[in-house]
């Protein structure tokens, strides 16, 4: 992309049905570090998230525990996901709710849409419905509990609770329709479903063929009214996937809306068909362009099993953030999983991923190399002398980090990115333990290579700061000040990230950018 095109990029929204953790904030941190990643290219970038809190499991939530599914969903935002973007240094442009008035006009006027052009039926429908899931399921999305207190029953093989039999009459969306449109769009755009494991099994699903979609109910009111029969109520992922236009002004402000859509959308693998399948199916059906990506990425695992508060697997983010903090959280999730797979959290391998790269490679780097400068060169960046080959080899380091971390962004592979910049910390280290400046600082004639070798390190520092500031804003705007750079540094260019400006002044680093911590591993705490 160049510089100006606008990129909106959108996570999921989440369900107020429960608190956070970190498998929530796993999507959110991504979709950032994106949003963050391409502002710094000068693309106009706008990052939207937000919460869904219409549907029957909102609903007997908030009844469970005596209020209303309003009161429900706005003591949840207000105390739990809202917050959620603060602890995690979140740097949203928009947060959509669907009980906004501008989303619940934008699904009327969608759906009305749809329904004078023939695309919505009145019908009856019969099956296996999963409150949790707020779906209908297939009998191969069921299994039967081994044992425990379901033991003998369907349930779903996602929640492992019993589903219900549903009988309603309702309006069902002719998604069958859309196939073959489907089929050809993936054919058409192969890199319109990412990555190419959720690519696969979402052709073979529509391969089978689609049944029309149930997007209506009528046995509860918890929800957008369908605007020619108020005694239905529309299905709530119908409702929600529209979160995604009605935020920038489908149906309201048409300039806006041309300006933003198409998205890129970030989800989880498991919610990748309501998103590949029957969003672009919608889309289409209302003459409208389909997402520029559908990327569905894997789940975040403990004790081998994906994140749930129903089994007391949910990690609260700040049980990470209130010893490691925000930077460390960040980095952490987007280095040590391959982005698009499944990755394995524990305490001990956070632990030592910050002590080793953090704290020790990054921290302790920019501790010594500022330390030096104000040490032999009371503050004042050196000029740079005649280079030799250890030189121009850190030059290169930086510029081809430069080039590939930003090649990776634009195939989502943020960990792949983060190890591109990561040779340069590394190189950078390797550099100082060479060219041993605290040896060439005892001798008056070495005056000059020490400046260079110091003013080498510097310039490594202030790329460093320019690449990882999407994925640590903290503590690299904490370095950029404390190398002199001239101008903020979330307007530096990061796809030249080699080329920056300095005041000329280093001022020392009061504290290190990652203290060591001592934790117990298998908690966290310290």
């Amino acid at each position: 992309m160049s510089a100006g095109d606008s990129f909106y990029i959108a996570t999921p929204i989440f369900y107020v049905n429960d608190v956070p953790h970190i498998g929530h904030a796993y999507t959110e941190v991504a979709a950032d570090v994106l949003a963050r990643w391409h502002r710094q290219r000068g693309e106009d970038a706008w990052l939207l998230t937000g919460t869904d809190e219409h549907g029957q499991k909102i609903l007997r939530t908030a009844v469970a525990n005596n209020t209303t599914p309003q009161e429900w969903a706005d003591r949840l935002v207000a105390d739990s996901w809202q917050p959620l973007l603060d602890t995690i240094d979140i740097a949203n442009d928009d947060f959509i709710r669907t009980t906004d008035e501008r989303h619940e006009k934008a699904v009327a006027t969608f759906l009305q849409r749809l329904y004078d052009d023939g695309h919505i039926y009145a019908g009856e429908y019969e099956g296996y419905y999963c409150v949790g899931c707020e779906e209908y399921k297939q009998l191969d999305d069921l299994v039967t509990a081994p044992d425990g207190d379901y033991k003998g029953q369907l349930v779903c093989a996602i929640h492992s609770r019993p589903v219900e039999v549903l009988k309603e009459k309702n309006y069902f969306f002719r998604m069958s329709d859309f196939g073959q449109k489907l089929l050809d769009l993936y054919e058409s755009q192969p890199d319109f479903v990412q990555p190419a494991s959720v690519r696969n099994e979402i052709v073979q699903f529509v391969k089978q063929g689609l049944d029309d979609l149930s997007i209506s109910r009528s046995s509860f009111d918890w929800g957008v009214k369908v605007p020619w029969d108020e005694t239905h109520v529309v299905y709530v992922w119908f409702d929600a996937l529209l979160n995604y236009v009605s935020a920038i002004g489908y149906g309201v402000d048409d300039d806006q809306f041309a300006k933003r859509w198409p998205a890129v959308q970030l989800v989880g693998k498991d919610i990748a068909r309501f998103h590949a399948v029957i969003w672009p199916a919608m889309l289409l059906a209302a003459g409208l362009p389909v997402p520029r990506a559908v990327f569905g990425h894997g789940w975040l695992l403990v004790g081998g099993e994906k994140m749930s508060k129903s089994k007391l697997t949910g990690i609260a983010p700040s049980q990470i953030t209130d010893t490691f903090g925000s930077d460390a959280f960040r980095y952490y999730f987007m280095s040590a999983i391959t982005f698009g797979q499944d990755g394995s959290f524990s305490w001990e391998d956070l632990s030592a991923r910050y002590q080793a790269e953090l704290a020790n490679g990054f921290g302790n780097l920019a501790s010594r190399v500022i330390a030096m400068v104000n040490k032999y060169f009371d503050g004042d960046i050196p000029a740079l002398g005649a280079l030799t080959a250890s030189d121009e080899a850190i030059v290169a380091t930086q510029k081809r980090a430069t080039e590939k971390s930003n090649a990776a962004i634009d195939s989502f592979a943020i960990n792949e990115a983060l190890a591109e910049v990561w040779q340069l910390v590394d190189e950078l280290n390797g550099y100082i333990t060479e060219q041993e400046p605290w040896a060439l600082s005892k001798n008056p004639a070495n005056r000059e290579r020490l400046g260079t070798v110091l003013a080498t390190t510097v310039n490594g520092l202030g790329t460093l700061a320019i690449l990882l500031s999407p994925v640590l804003p903290k503590a690299t705007e904490r370095l950029w000040q404390a190398i002199g750079g001239v101008g903020e540094l979330r307007g530096q260019r990061i796809d030249d990230a080699q080329h920056w400006a300095t005041s000329g002044r280093v001022t020392a680093l009061e504290t290190s950018l990652f203290p060591r911590i001592e934790v117990d591993a298998e908690s966290g705490t310290a």
